[in-house]
């Protein structure tokens, strides 16, 4: 069952680059702070009464608490700057991939959980098939490189720096990701409740996000409300894949180690990809379909029992 909500999860997360498919000139700051931010109040409201009934355990937690809020604040930030400078093949191929790998090494050095030659051949399996894909949108794209050494006629910088910036940050994104599920799962492990552990960490993320995007809003950029369209992109991200998916993720860690529940997410972009072709109307070529059997390789793998470990 924990597998199956961190996927349940994973399959709304996967709905998001077609939502904001039909957001008009939003940054991807503004949405990223919006949609974390008041989804992640939501959870701290729903999980009220765990917290108060967990306080204690809390208080006694607080560097925890406040390590993985910020580590909250910062992947949303650093995931949607990602899709915006590199696009959203390569920022989703670096956060994707990123995750299941920094989620093991800090398993490693932070905790005692050991992992399955399966989880070894399901990564291997998973990251092969997001890079098909990721190459297979490059592709059709026709995404061309600029040289780095120049800026480009507004002064602004290169094609080829803005993508490396992407990549940067998405890897920023990956091991944040990581980190706050790592931090999470730790304060289960240590009696915290479930949707304390979340609500917690959440809510005050989505506090500081808040402010920030209000801030923001009021001097800068405005356009996040502008449109009947962005208004309900915006709700809609905060409501389904924000609020409900991580309702369920929280769930899910609950009964699996942060490495597998970051491993199962590799089902977002299969979803985002099938999205992509049957709203946006996007053609995915056999390179990307080959992808997609990947991963679902690697998806049948984890949720399997494992058996031996290294």
């Amino acid at each position: 069952m924990g597998s199956l909500a961190v996927l349940f999860a994973a399959l709304l997360w996967g709905t998001t680059g077609t939502a904001a498919h039909f957001n008009q000139d939003v940054s991807p700051l503004a949405t990223g702070a919006f949609a974390m931010g008041v989804g992640g109040m939501l959870q701290a409201l729903i999980a009220r009464p765990n917290i108060l009934g967990c306080l204690e355990l809390l208080l006694a937690q607080k560097r925890l608490v406040l390590l993985g809020a910020v580590c909250v604040v910062i992947y949303p930030l650093a995931f949607y700057s990602s899709m915006h400078l590199a696009g959203v093949a390569i920022g989703t191929v670096i956060t994707i991939a990123t995750a299941p790998l920094a989620a093991a090494i800090l398993e490693r050095l932070f905790g005692n959980h050991r992992l399955t030659l399966s989880w070894y051949i399901s990564l291997a399996l998973g990251i092969a098939g997001v890079v098909m894909m990721a190459m297979d949108e490059t592709a059709s794209h026709g995404v061309t490189v600029a040289p780095a050494s120049e800026l480009n006629a507004r002064g602004e910088p290169s094609e080829e720096w803005q993508r490396l910036a992407g990549i940067v940050l998405g890897i920023i994104a990956g091991v944040t990701y990581a980190a706050y599920s790592l931090i999470a799962r730790r304060m289960m492990d240590r009696g915290t409740h479930a949707r304390a552990a979340m609500g917690s960490l959440f809510g005050v993320a989505g506090i500081a996000l808040i402010a920030g995007l209000g801030l923001s809003m009021l001097f800068s950029d405005p356009r996040l409300f502008a449109t009947l369209g962005n208004t309900s992109v915006a709700l809609y991200m905060v409501l389904v894949p924000m609020f409900l998916g991580y309702l369920a993720f929280g769930y899910g860690l609950k009964t699996i180690a942060a490495s597998k529940a970051t491993l199962l997410t590799l089902f977002e972009p299969l979803v985002a990809a099938l999205l992509a072709v049957t709203i946006v109307g996007e053609h995915i070529a056999p390179l990307g379909w080959l992808g997609m059997a990947l991963i679902a390789v690697c998806l049948v793998i984890q949720v399997k029992p494992n058996n031996r470990e290294l």
